[in-house]
Parts: structure tokens; sequence; C-alpha cells
């Protein structure tokens, strides 16, 4: 599974940003994820609870927050969501597409924790 190195990533970046704006344990982590990240949404939140366990994380909530893959026809000038399995066809024109203009995102966007103890 390799959310669960994905997860990891994720606790370990979250503790560092919020260690590098002086706050204390992290409450919520929002992720993007794209549709064609190849990151199931629901191994990602097991994951991230067995990954955050004994860190500034363990009583963090993860919000996913899902990307549609979306792809852009330059025969008609539209973008048009590919779907799952992936079709790189332009459904007005019939068109294949190479510009991918959404859907593999795997990003951290948020993080919020609670000041430091001073």
């Amino acid at each position: 599974m390799h959310e669960l190195s994905i997860a990891t990533a994720i606790v370990e970046q979250a503790g560092e940003i919020a260690r590098a704006d002086g706050a204390g344990d992290v409450s919520l982590v929002t992720v993007r994820v794209g549709e064609l990240a190849g990151v199931v949404p629901d191994a990602l939140h097991f994951a991230f609870e067995v990954a955050r366990d004994g860190t500034p994380l363990a009583a963090a909530e993860l919000v996913v927050e899902q990307v549609t893959a979306r792809a852009w026809c330059e025969g008609c000038a539209r973008e048009f969501a590919v779907g799952m399995p992936p079709f790189f066809w332009c459904p007005d024109c019939d068109r294949p597409s190479q510009d991918l203009r959404s859907g593999r995102e795997l990003e951290i966007t948020g993080v919020e924790a609670v000041p430091a103890p001073r």
C-alpha cells in the first residue's frame, strides 16, 4: 500500500510546516488529490491514522479534496472531464487531447495547528 508512504510524507511535511510557523500540535491537514494520482482516498485516510500516531499530528484530522481529471481540446477550445478510466478524446469534436489540465495533484493545501505553549 503506497498510501502509507504518502501519509508518512504528509505527516512529516505538515509537522515541519507547523514547526516553521512556531505552532504546536497539528489539528487539521488538507490535501488535494487528483483523480489520476493513483491514490485511494479511503486508503490514505487509514494510512494517515497509522502514520500520525506518536507525532504532533496524533489527533489531527485529514481532509482530502478530490480533483477531477480534466483535459483541454485544442480543436474546439474546450475543457472536458476525462473520467475513470481516463478517456482523452473530446466529447464534442472527437479529437484526442494531449493537454491534461488537472487530475494529477497530490499536495498539502492547508495545515491548522494550535499555538505552541509559551
